[in-house]
């Protein structure tokens, strides 16, 4: 998602009209009165309601999505804690975007790190505020960025909650929510997505949020993990999925609603979105098919399960690329995320020993640096990508070397936020539910209530 500058219709419209006047006095262009009066703030139509659907489409992926996807991967007696998590996550990132998260994010603070406070609670900004693309000039409202950035803002701090389900304490990941995306969400979107940020003034390319949203949730997964320690039980009690026809229900939905996530971060309906959605399809079936082929050579059976996680894991890899790579690319790119997640999945985690309920860190943390990485190297022109830039030269090697650092940057910048925040959470709140409480289960431990009843 290249950012555009907010800027107002009536300046757009003003520079408009004295572009035009130029044109008219050297004899370059008809008259303004020639020119159609909707050209004056470039606002299509068309595009408002792809940005307005594919809002919708992001927030379809969290609830009911992820909850369900999630949901169905525990045990019966913690399915209400997931889906009230998602839920609540939601609600508080919803708040905080309004009051202070999209003016720090996307403010006009000329800052590498942050946007400042000078747009929180969205001020100055009425439905006819605007915010114009770098592609092509074209404008949407604000408010309908603003939306659509809120849903990204939403589902993040909700993939990490797989990390350490359950064996938390509700009140704490309300509160762990809080000051990560404060302090590591917004300025990351700041530093990736806006024009002024730091990454994003490197030259690196992350369409959709494979930094933002992928590595930042999952390394913030993997610190969770480890701090809060192994499920009670683990190893001894079962602890298999309770229904995997519901997570195959959440994982689909995901794949329906990351068409929103992925073409709509082209912000314009135009090819480039086009793009984006043929390679959420191609990426994410050379990754299921890849996985699935995997298991049956490791383990003789290619399971539901294992098409699942490949399933999300091309989701994951491609959507730093969406805009960029070939369809052809992406089914490589999701064939070799597949890979590695796999082993980090299968072998890694149980080598090192970390208890990854959900596998965030093994698919969206590793999937994310695999795509960010790989989109250095497929949107090379002669591997069919689009190249960075209309008409110049493409540096693989440096380009790819840009991709690198951007993900350090945020795997240093998520790694340290996520540690204090965890801290702070513990020193006050309490991580960890009791022992007593764990062998109940979260959802009448925390919420009084069951899913099933007998």
């Amino acid at each position: 998602m290249r950012l555009m500058k907010l800027l107002p219709s009536t300046l757009l419209a003003t520079g408009f009209l004295a572009v035009s006047a130029f044109a008219q006095d050297t004899g370059i262009a008809p008259a303004p009165e020639a020119v159609p009066a909707a050209a004056a703030d470039a606002m299509d139509k068309g595009d408002v309601a792809w940005m307005l659907t594919s809002t919708a489409l992001v927030l379809f992926m969290i609830l009911p999505g992820l909850a369900l996807f999630y949901g169905g991967l525990v045990r019966a007696k913690n399915m209400l804690s997931i889906l009230m998590q998602c839920t609540m996550i939601t609600a508080v990132m919803i708040i905080l975007w309004v009051l202070y998260g999209y003016s720090v994010a996307f403010g006009d603070a000329p800052s590498a790190f942050w946007g400042g406070f000078g747009k929180a609670f969205l001020a100055g900004v009425d439905p006819s505020s605007m915010a114009a693309t770098f592609t092509s000039g074209v404008v949407i409202p604000e408010y309908v960025f603003i939306a659509f950035q809120m849903t990204f803002a939403c589902i993040t701090p909700a993939l990490i909650v797989g990390a350490f389900a359950e064996r938390i304490k509700f009140s704490a990941v309300i509160a762990f929510t809080v000051l990560w995306a404060t302090f590591s969400y917004f300025p990351i979107a700041h530093m990736v997505w806006d024009s002024d940020g730091l990454i994003y003034g490197w030259g690196a390319l992350d369409f959709a949020g494979g930094t933002v949203v992928h590595i930042n949730a999952g390394i913030a997964a993997l610190v969770g993990a480890i701090l809060i320690g192994k499920r009670t039980g683990l190893g001894r009690d079962n602890m298999a999925p309770h229904s995997m026809t519901l997570t195959m229900v959440g994982a689909s939905i995901l794949w329906v609603g990351w068409f929103g996530f992925n073409a709509g971060s082209n912000l314009e309906a135009n090819g480039g979105a086009a793009l984006a959605m043929v390679n959420t399809f191609t990426a994410t079936a050379g990754a299921i098919v890849a996985w699935a082929l995997i298991e049956n050579f490791a383990r003789g059976k290619a399971s539901m399960l294992g098409a699942a996680s490949g399933l999300v894991a091309g989701l994951v890899a491609v959507t730093p690329a969406a805009g960029t790579v070939g369809p052809v690319g992406a089914i490589v790119l999701g064939a070799v995320a597949s890979v590695g997640c796999y082993f980090f999945v299968a072998v890694v985690k149980e080598k090192v020993g970390y208890d990854d309920s959900l596998d965030v860190f093994g698919i969206h943390g590793i999937g994310g640096i695999i795509g960010a990485v790989g989109t250095g190297i497929f949107t090379a022109p002669s591997l069919g990508g689009t190249g960075a830039a209309a008409g110049a030269d493409y540096a693989m090697a440096a380009q790819t070397m840009t991709q690198i650092w951007g993900v350090l940057v945020t795997i240093v910048w998520c790694g340290v936020v996520s540690l204090i925040a965890y801290k702070i959470v513990d020193l006050t709140i309490g991580l960890r539910p009791t022992v007593e409480a764990e062998r109940e289960g979260l959802d009448l431990t925390y919420h009084g209530e069951a899913a099933y009843h007998s």
